[in-house]
């Protein structure tokens, strides 16, 4: 199967941050795209031996050229894929968790440390809705640093040459020129 933007309903109702549920008939079709990227994440980390073959390999997995100035190491792993999009001049570390279904875009210059998870999904806290799927897109803006550990939650955004620090857990949108940290993180500085 074939994923193209727009091709389904399903897509385009993911895009515009609409929950998912697994009772969606179009639920399948959405499942083939994430066995698919998995699947290719196995094979990017497992095969990648240089910054160049994660590159091109990470391309296929977003659907989109990464940019050749953007450097990304090994082990990377996505669970949609599709929505992720990268700007130049990137730098990913080890280790990183990209749950993109919500959508994640970062910007140019952006740094990320290793171990850090972006999450754009989430789940209702009722018991009878659990297994729904609640989006919230993540935008990491210019200059951006997410320091090794980090955690940012659904919806958020970073502000240009703001820092998360290590550890952060981040609920809430992050200034611009600011220094956020804890859980949850807060401005302890501003830059």
């Amino acid at each position: 199967m074939t994923y193209e933007q727009g091709s389904s309903d399903i897509f385009r109702r993911l895009r515009a941050g609409e929950p998912l549920r697994r009772d969606d008939p179009e639920y399948e079709r959405f499942g083939e795209v994430v066995a698919r990227t998995i699947r290719l994440c196995v094979e990017m980390n497992a095969a990648a031996t240089d910054v160049n073959e994660v590159r091109k390999r990470l391309s296929e997995i977003i659907g989109t050229e990464v940019d050749p100035s953007t450097t990304v190491f090994p082990p990377f792993h996505t669970n949609f894929g599709r929505f992720i999009s990268l700007g130049k001049n990137i730098f990913i570390n080890h280790a990183c968790s990209f749950l993109d279904i919500g959508g994640i875009t970062i910007g140019d210059d952006v740094q990320i440390g290793p171990r850090v998870n972006l999450t754009s999904e989430n789940h209702p806290t009722d018991p009878a809705d659990r297994k729904t799927l609640l989006l919230g897109a993540i935008v990491i803006k210019r200059n951006a640093w997410i320091g090794a550990g980090a955690t940012i939650l659904p919806g958020v955004t970073v502000g240009e040459n703001a820092i998360v620090a290590a550890g952060a857990v981040v609920s809430r949108d992050v200034p611009p020129n600011t220094v956020v940290a804890g859980i949850p993180a807060k401005i302890v500085k501003t830059l």
